[in-house]
């Protein structure tokens, strides 16, 4: 036998009170009726009451407190098998880890303004394999398809731009690295979901997201970053903060490129978004758009359940308080 809702035996503490409470109260009687008045006269008052009875009633009382705490805490005993279906689709994350992403033109910067979104991401999908493409001047797959979100957090914890040796932003291999890691003849049931600040210096995202199309695999895109744009930080010569300058010492803004994010998302039939600056979020994207996607069967497996026999401790504990209640303090003629 196990308990669904083992805390609520905490109250068998409760009950263990009680009864050392009625122990002393049945014990005790003769010196507290000796306090209210006359001990002779106080007799003579209570004569008809039965004090065994009352110690009956008592116990009957206490035992129905402790069977409705067994019921409370769901006793559970036999089982049965059960089998259970997950459904769902395949999302890659293809996430910019290049130094741009340190530009805090969102807060705290774009990398850990698109990690907090992909949290909130997590939070909201249910039965959907995850995996996770972090990319710069190339790219790497930093977590294979998943059903195991806490994993995913992990290497999504990890990732910082220092994490790839080729700096630079190459979206399309990024992309194309995602196509790769799909598995199965389906053309359904997948989905790319790219968080960039648009910056592609290969200029090679169209060309991937014409692939993908191909493939039939949306681009879902998620600006992050601000038209404005922001200096990029790097450490100086004097291993203080400073900012990325061109060739001619100027101080490289580096900007949004939503333009190029949306076309890559419409030519694939997905959708962009602005992510991270006070636009829609990545768990809104998913609710209206990704989790629309056709879903396929990811796992099937059989789980053991337990039977619920809450019922009859409840049975057993409403007939004693009947009982109680039937049970007369006045002495029998």
């Amino acid at each position: 036998m196990k308990f669904a809702n083992v805390y609520f035996l905490n109250l068998l503490w409760f009950l263990a009170a009680l009864v050392v409470f009625h122990i002393y109260i049945f014990r005790r009687y003769k010196i507290l009726l000796s306090q209210w008045g006359d001990l002779p006269l106080v007799n003579k008052l209570v004569s008809k009451v039965s004090f065994g009875k009352r110690k009956i009633k008592a116990i009957v009382l206490l035992v129905a407190f402790l069977f409705i705490v067994i019921a409370l805490a769901q006793p559970q005993w036999g089982y049965h098998w059960e089998e259970m279906k997950r459904k769902g689709i395949d999302i890659i994350i293809v996430l910019d880890t290049s130094k741009s992403m340190l530009a805090d033109d969102v807060k705290p910067n774009r990398l850990s303004a698109a990690k907090f979104e992909i949290e909130d991401l997590l939070k909201v999908i249910e039965g959907d394999r995850i995996g996770l493409v972090a990319f710069a001047g190339t790219s790497f797959l930093q977590c294979p398809l998943t059903l195991d979100y806490s994993a995913l957090r992990l290497f999504l914890d990890s990732i910082d731009p220092d994490i790839l040796p080729q700096q630079g932003t190459d979206i399309g291999s990024a992309v194309r690295k995602a196509l790769k890691t799909f598995s199965g003849d389906s053309k359904k049931h997948r989905a790319i979901l790219l968080i960039s600040d648009g910056e592609d210096h290969n200029n090679s995202l169209l060309n991937a997201a014409e692939e993908a199309k191909k493939e039939g695999v949306p681009i879902f895109a998620a600006g992050v970053g601000t038209s404005e744009g922001a200096p990029i930080p790097v450490v100086g010569e004097s291993g203080g903060r400073a900012y990325l300058k061109d060739k001619n010492n100027n101080t490289v803004l580096s900007k949004l490129d939503s333009n190029t994010l949306k076309k890559a998302a419409l030519t694939t039939g997905g959708a962009y978004i602005d992510a991270g600056a006070g636009g829609v979020g990545l768990d809104k994207l998913y609710t209206e758009s990704l989790s629309k996607i056709e879903k396929k069967e990811l796992a099937s497996a059989t789980r053991r359940i337990y039977e619920n026999r809450f019922q009859w401790p409840l049975v057993i504990a409403f007939i004693l308080l009947m009982i109680e209640g039937l049970i007369s303090e006045r002495k029998s003629k």
